[in-house]
């Protein structure tokens, strides 16, 4: 992973909401070069090694941060990104499963209407109404 946004990925961790805002933007805006940074971070994170940043935040023990890459990968509109949000949809976290769902519909995924659709029937509400969402929004394959 480039320093760079190695660095940014720590800052998401951050207890200061002003530092998670300032490098979410900044990954936000060179979000087309983060592209396989944010993928090998969430890859990581469940991956055979313990995912860590800059030997300083464990992945796999914070969701919110899982959040938010999965969240800047929609954001990214890049197909290659589409692979690992739809790994998302099976986080241990219902809200990260729930942004990976509206991350498809945001990268328009309709390969992934199949997996939208057997999140129809997850245990979390919310991740049910963010599935139905995005079939919604998804043309049909």
């Amino acid at each position: 992973m480039r320093p760079q946004f190695a660095d940014l990925l720590v800052r998401l961790a951050d207890e200061d909401p002003r530092q998670v805002d300032q490098a979410f933007d900044s990954i936000l805006f060179d979000r087309e070069q983060a592209v396989p940074d944010l993928i090998s971070a969430y890859r990581n994170a469940f991956g055979e090694r313990t995912a860590t940043l800059a030997g300083r935040v464990t992945l796999n023990e914070r969701p919110t941060v899982r959040f938010l890459i999965v969240q800047l990968l929609g954001f990214t509109g890049s197909d290659s990104a589409i692979e690992t949000v739809e790994y998302a949809l099976n986080d241990p976290e219902p809200y990260v499963r729930a942004e990976a769902c509206r991350a498809l519909a945001d990268l328009m995924a309709t390969r992934s209407r199949s997996l939208l659709q057997s999140r129809l029937s997850d245990t979390s509400l919310e991740v049910r109404r963010a599935a139905a969402e995005a079939l919604e929004v998804l043309p049909a394959g």
